[in-house]
């Protein structure tokens, strides 16, 4: 007969799920559309294709990088980029690193990305948190006059 505590032990290991080499349970990636995106909303994962980039900031700085506090840190550039799926188009922030894998033409992954919203408009941007990976070059066209960045929202408060 077993004792309570080896009935509980059993009990417990058999409501544990299953987990990978370090003992983390990942989650399988949910990609979305362009069109499903909305103001505020972040973690998203696309599959999108490159139409445009635009370098709009490309800031050298004054000290030199062996000075510098962080690597990296020798200068700023930040590109928008137009992205899009099947479903419709929005401007990217690309910042650093980021800007030389957004090249036109290019099919990406974009990773655990978030809306930011500039000038009442929705932008998409990937942050330390997330990722950029550049792919074979996808098959679907992309739906051109659908530009989610173009639509322009308005905070309202609502009185009670």
């Amino acid at each position: 007969m077993a004792t309570i505590n080896e009935t509980a032990a059993v009990e417990i290991e058999n409501q544990q799920p299953e987990q990978g080499g370090r003992g983390i349970v990942k989650r399988k990636p949910v990609f979305v559309k362009v069109g499903d995106l909305k103001p505020g909303t972040n973690g998203h994962t696309l599959a999108v294709k490159v139409l445009s980039s635009t370098t709009v900031l490309d800031k050298k700085s004054r000290i030199s990088s062996s000075f510098s506090s962080r690597p990296g840190a020798a200068n700023t550039r930040i590109a928008e980029c137009l992205i899009g799926d099947e479903t419709g188009t929005i401007l990217f922030t690309a910042r650093n690193d980021q800007v030389d894998l957004m090249k036109a033409g290019n099919s990406v992954i974009i990773r655990n990305a978030k809306i930011d919203m500039f000038k009442g408009s929705m932008r998409l941007a990937v942050d330390k948190w997330g990722r950029i990976e550049v792919t074979e070059p996808a098959s679907f066209t992309v739906k051109e006059d659908n530009n989610l960045s173009l639509v322009e929202y308005e905070l309202v408060n609502v009185a009670e």
